[in-house]
């Protein structure tokens, strides 16, 4: 593989995926107007897109209803693309996706897109709540996303079923993954794919390799464009960085134990905080996470372009401060100049 140049990681798109997260000390509204400022913030920035994440039942993500707070996010920002990372399908009808995405698509031309994803995105308990005797599963999840893409194009002669809005909107579908399915099906369909490695890096290399390996170049898409998702701190020095990601390791820590998941203030230190086996299943989640300095950060980014040859980098960032977080990804987008 050819040694990597700054002219690369400068041509690698970088994009934000936001979950709208609730401090322990703020309410749900201040974590909805964050994400809007966040936006703005990348907009200005020049990041490519703002994705939202669809999560229920979760005290400390804001974000469950996607499409409603992209409509808010739409409405305040000019030109940044927005869309869902992801919206999980077996929660919804498609039809019902379609119409809501195409909706916004009609009135915020070539802004939109949609980011699909496989699971669910919550517990069982909370899944049966969501669809209320709906029978789909995971094995439905091709079915329904060739069903999704036809509400899209235009509509066909004996088209019974339209979306309106949505037929003929076209709005650009992408498939997210944590595993190999997505990433067949991706590539069976020829659209482009985000691998989840915010929080399941483990098949990353796999999956990639498979996408692109059976890749089949269809109306949508001339040839492979992954993205992969990586969580960042970015502070002026490795030291700051490094404290304010003690908020990261404590969110994390709160997810793999049944925790409150709300945002919680940094700390000096995380020991005494977590057992040898809790701090190992943090760093395994982390794995991707570029936690440091400008100078580190860059290092660490350059080392996953040199190694995955990435289209996209797409920045998770669990920073307390709000400053601080958006401070976080102005230093991101400085590492390209």
């Amino acid at each position: 593989m050819p040694a990597l140049t700054d002219t690369q990681l400068k041509d690698t798109k970088f994009s934000i995926l936001e979950l709208a997260p609730i401090r322990e000390d703020q309410n749900v509204e201040f974590s909805l107007k964050h994400a809007l400022a966040l936006a703005q913030h990348a907009e200005k920035l020049g990041y490519e897109r703002l994705w939202l994440a669809e999560h229920h039942n979760m005290d400390g993500i804001a974000s469950s209803a996607t499409a409603v707070l992209l409509g808010y996010i739409l409405a305040n920002t000019q030109k940044i693309r927005l869309g869902s990372g992801g919206i999980m399908l077996p929660n919804h009808a498609p039809l019902v996706v379609a119409e809501q995405f195409g909706t916004l698509a009609t009135l915020y031309p070539n802004r939109i897109e949609l980011g699909l994803g496989r699971a669910p995105g919550t517990d069982p308990t909370t899944m049966r709540a969501l669809r209320r005797g709906r029978q789909e599963t995971e094995d439905q999840f091709p079915q329904d996303v060739l069903e999704i893409l036809s509400y899209f194009a235009d509509a066909q002669p004996q088209q019974s079923i339209k979306a309106t809005p949505g037929q003929g909107t076209h709005v650009p579908v992408w498939l997210l993954g944590s595993s190999l399915f997505s990433a067949q099906l991706a590539a069976r369909l020829g659209l482009p794919y985000s691998f989840a490695s915010h929080f399941a890096p483990r098949m990353l290399g796999q999956a990639i390799q498979l996408y692109r390996d059976n890749f089949q170049p269809s109306e949508y898409l001339d040839k492979p464009y992954v993205s992969m998702g990586v969580p960042t701190v970015v502070a002026s020095t490795d030291a700051e960085a490094e404290y304010l990601a003690t908020s990261v390791y404590q969110r994390i820590l709160a997810l793999l134990t049944g925790q409150s998941l709300k945002l919680k203030a940094p700390i000096e230190s995380m020991e005494g905080r977590w057992s040898v086996s809790e701090k190992m299943a943090v760093q395994n989640f982390l794995a991707m996470a570029q936690i440091g300095s400008p100078e580190t950060v860059k290092k660490g980014l350059e080392n996953l372009l040199e190694k995955y040859q990435v289209d996209e980098f797409i920045f998770t960032c669990d920073i307390y401060d709000t400053d601080k977080r958006l401070e976080n990804f102005s230093l991101l987008m400085d590492l390209k100049k």
